[in-house]
């Protein structure tokens, strides 16, 4: 089976008007039976949990948001003259049903439809919704791969804090949830591009209480974004079986990130490209991005850069497996 994207197909007439449209106009799969024919499968989660920023943000409308923008674009990268959809096949998986304050119910459906995409074989690409998707994510991974799990997270804030308020769950948890998952080795979480004041000390107290490695912004500009990820690579993969990229937009700096959380001082959008892209070469078997706000700018930008990253993720695997000479190999997620 060959699959490719909407644009490719001259005068067709994706369905923009009537519904949503699916990523890139990639085939919709409804059936998990289905999945075992595709390599990619997206998965999006309209879900915002406790609000940490004091209201509503439209984060569950992301999804949506990213496969509208999806339209104009390829699998094409010219930095390495590798198109994804030469060699590997992508769906669209839908979303996960969800229900707005009620953690038990959305978590539980998160876990089953991610597992469903791993027991397939699939690389997952999950687009949020706000970060707090992460743990169940994760979490549905390291059961399958006890203390074998690398993730590198990247963020302008360590969202590992204990809790915000009475919710352990918010978007400023995820992580601090995984430091203490039975299943994790918290040694094998990397967060890079972490900066500002929006983070709290006790975030940077319970990444060195878990020895969780932190790469700053700051870092990252002074070592160069080379150093910086293979830094990164080398402890999530060491003695790992998988690894996961989990993205906030708003590791990007502000200005790049209007309608995302404004974090000034942060890395530019080809740094985080790169980065990503060099994740997805040296094996990341899943991938999520979460943190846009669609209804606070017009432009849309944050969907565009989501596509963006998740294409250089999937470029990233693509052109990894064909240097292995693996082209048709399944995800090691499973």
């Amino acid at each position: 089976m060959k699959t490719v994207p909407h644009i490719y197909v001259p005068f067709s007439t994706p369905q923009v008007y009537s519904g949503v449209p699916t990523f890139l106009g990639l085939p919709h799969v409804t059936g998990a039976e289905e999945l075992e024919h595709y390599d990619f499968a997206v998965l999006g989660v309209p879900w915002e949990g406790g609000c940490t920023i004091g209201g509503f943000s439209s984060v569950e409308l992301a999804p949506k948001a990213i496969r509208e923008a999806s339209l104009r674009y390829t699998g094409y990268l010219p930095e390495w003259d590798i198109d994804i959809f030469d060699t590997m096949t992508c769906c669209d998986f839908g979303d996960t049903a969800v229900q707005n304050g009620n953690y038990e119910f959305t978590f539980d459906q998160i876990r089953q439809t991610y597992a469903q995409l791993i027991d397939a074989g699939c690389v997952p690409i999950v687009f949020g919704g706000d970060h707090g998707i992460a743990y169940p994510i994760i979490s549905t991974l390291a059961e399958r791969h006890k203390k074998k799990v690398g993730v590198i997270h990247f963020d302008a804030h360590l969202d590992n804090f204990p809790s915000f308020g009475d919710d352990p769950f918010a978007r400023c948890s995820p992580f601090n949830r995984l430091y203490q998952d039975e299943n994790m080795d918290p040694t094998k979480i990397v967060h890079i591009g972490i900066r500002g004041p929006r983070n709290h000390p006790q975030e940077r107290k319970e990444a060195k209480k878990y020895g969780a490695t932190v790469i700053t912004a700051k870092d990252v500009k002074e070592m160069g974004y080379r150093a910086a990820i293979q830094k990164a690579l080398s402890v999530a993969m060491d003695g790992t079986e998988v690894l996961y990229v989990t993205v906030c937009s708003d590791v990007v700096d502000g200005a790049s990130n209007p309608d995302g959380p404004i974090d000034p001082c942060g890395l530019s959008s080809f740094e985080v490209g790169m980065m990503i892209n060099e994740c997805g070469a040296a094996g990341a078997c899943s991938f999520d991005y979460v943190e846009i706000y669609p209804e606070r700018k017009g432009s849309q930008i944050g969907a565009h850069t989501a596509n963006f990253f998740a294409l250089y993720f999937m470029n990233g695997v693509a052109r990894g497996r064909m240097e292995r000479g693996s082209e048709s190999e399944a995800s090691i997620c499973d």
